[in-house]
C-alpha cells in the first residue's frame, strides 16, 4: 500500500495544474506563431521578429534565476498570480498597438509598444512556467519522475498542436480578436489556480539571494545540451508559419498538429523510457530525427517531405525535452527545485530566442534554406556535448538506473 501511494502519479492538484500549463502555453504559442505576421501589418520583416524573439527570451532569462530563488523560499502561489496576470495583460497591450496602427499614429510608436509588450510577456511566461514546473515537479513520485513531467509537458504539446491553428483562424478575423482570445484563456487559468493547493514543503531556512544560489549547477550539463538543440525548434516556431505561406506548402497549423500528435504519442508511449534507461536514448535519436528534419525543410521543399519533417520534429521535440528536463532536476532537494528548474528553463528560454534570433537574420541575408542547413547543425553539437559532458555528470538518469 506504501509503494503504491510513493508511486502514484495522477491527483487533482497535478491535473489542475497541467491544465494551467496548457492555458499558459495557448496564450504563449497563439502569439509567438503569429507575431511576425502582426510585424508585417506593422511593415516589420523577419529581422525585427527575431529580435522580438530574441528580447523575449532575454528578459525571460534575467528574470529566471531570481524567479528560482523566491520558489526556493517557499513561494508557489503568489509567483504564479504575477505571471498569470501578465500573460492576461500583455495580448491587450498588443491589441492596443494595433489600435494605433489603425488610427494612423506613428508607425514607430505602433511597433515599439508591441516590443515593449513582446518583452513584458516573456517576464510574465518566465513567472508561469518556472512555477507550473516546480509546482509539478513538488508533486511527482522519485520513481517516476521522468514520465511524471512527460505528462505535465504533454500541456506544451496540446497546446502546439491547437494554438497555431486557432491562432491563424482567428487572424482571419482580426488580429484583435486573436489577442483577446489569448487573454480570455488567462482568465480561465485564474479560475482554476483558485481550486488548487501546492505540495511545496515549509521551508525551515530562508535562503539568501546570492549569485552563486540563483543557478543549480547539477542542473547546468541537461540545461546546456537542451540550449543547443532548442536553437531548431526555436526557429521552427518562429517561421514555420510563414515559410509554409510563402513556399505553397501546407499550413503551419497542420505541421504542428502533426508535431503535437506525435508528441503526445511519444509522452504516452515512452514516457518511462528515461526513468529505466536514461536520458542518454533520447539524446541521440532526437538530435538525429531533428537534423533529418532541417534537411528535408532545406533541400526538398514539399507536400510529402513537409508532413515527413513534422513527424520528426514531434518525435524530437516530444522526446529529448521532458527526458532532459527530468535530468536537470531528479536530484534537486525540494529547497532547490526552484532553482534547478529556472535554471533549466534559462536555457530553454536562450535556445529558443537565440534560435528565433538567429533564424530572422539568417533568412533576411540568406534565404531559408541557408537558416535550416545552419540551425540544423546545432543537433549535432547537442549531441557532442552530451557524449562529452552530459552522460558522465552525477545528474545523468543512468546513474539513478544503476542505483535501482
Amino acid at each position: 500500500m506504501s509503494d503504491q501511494a510513493n508511486t502514484k502519479l495522477w491527483n487533482r492538484d497535478f491535473v489542475l495544474i497541467i491544465v494551467i500549463n496548457f492555458l499558459v502555453f495557448m496564450n504563449h504559442i497563439m502569439i509567438l506563431n503569429t507575431f511576425p505576421m502582426f510585424l508585417e501589418t506593422l511593415h516589420m520583416d523577419e529581422g525585427v521578429a527575431g529580435i522580438a524573439a530574441l528580447a523575449f527570451s532575454v528578459v525571460a532569462v534575467v528574470l529566471r534565476p531570481i524567479i528560482g530563488w523566491l520558489l526556493n523560499n517557499g513561494k508557489r502561489k503568489s509567483i504564479l498570480v504575477i505571471g498569470l496576470a501578465g500573460m492576461f495583460l500583455m495580448p491587450v497591450g498588443y491589441f492596443f498597438a494595433d489600435i494605433a496602427a489603425g488610427l494612423g499614429y506613428a508607425m514607430t510608436a505602433a511597433v515599439v509598444l508591441a516590443l515593449t509588450c513582446r518583452m513584458i510577456h516573456g517576464a510574465a511566461l518566465a513567472f508561469s512556467n518556472t512555477t507550473t514546473a516546480t509546482i509539478a515537479s513538488d508533486a511527482l513520485p522519485q520513481a517516476r519522475f521522468a514520465e511524471g513531467m512527460g505528462c505535465f509537458g504533454m500541456a506544451t504539446a496540446l497546446a502546439t498542436s491547437i494554438a497555431p491553428a486557432l491562432s491563424l483562424k482567428l487572424i482571419t478575423i482580426s488580429f484583435r480578436t486573436m489577442f483577446l482570445t489569448a487573454s480570455a484563456f488567462m482568465a480561465a487559468a485564474f479560475v482554476l489556480f483558485l481550486l488548487m493547493q501546492t505540495h511545496a514543503r515549509p521551508v525551515e531556512k530562508k535562503q539568501p539571494l546570492t549569485l552563486k544560489g540563483l543557478i543549480d549547477p547539477d542542473a547546468v550539463p541537461a540545461s546546456v545540451i537542451c540550449l543547443v538543440f532548442l536553437l531548431t525548434w526555436g526557429a521552427l516556431e518562429n517561421f514555420l508559419s510563414k515559410f509554409a505561406l510563402e513556399n505553397n506548402l501546407p499550413s503551419g497549423g497542420v505541421f504542428f498538429l502533426i508535431t503535437a500528435v506525435m508528441l503526445v504519442l511519444v509522452r504516452f508511449a515512452l514516457g518511462s523510457l528515461a526513468d529505466r534507461m536514461g536520458e542518454g536514448i533520447f539524446v541521440y535519436s532526437c538530435n538525429l530525427a531533428m537534423l533529418i528534419a532541417f534537411l528535408l525543410l532545406a533541400l526538398v521543399p514539399g507536400t510529402v517531405t513537409f508532413y515527413i519533417a513534422a513527424v520528426l520534429a514531434g518525435y524530437a521535440f516530444g522526446g529529448i525535452e521532458p527526458a532532459l528536463q527530468s535530468m536537470a532536476v531528479h536530484i534537486a532537494p525540494p529547497e532547490r527545485r526552484g532553482s534547478a528548474n529556472s535554471t533549466f528553463l534559462c536555457a530553454y528560454d536562450i535556445g529558443l530566442g537565440c534560435g528565433g534570433g538567429i533564424a530572422g537574420v539568417l533568412i533576411s541575408s540568406a534565404g531559408y534554406r541557408t537558416m535550416y542547413l545552419a540551425v540544423g547543425a546545432a543537433t549535432v553539437l547537442s549531441v557532442l556535448i552530451y557524449v562529452f559532458w552530459g552522460r558522465n555528470h552525477p545528474s545523468s538518469l543512468r546513474f539513478t538506473h544503476k542505483e535501482r
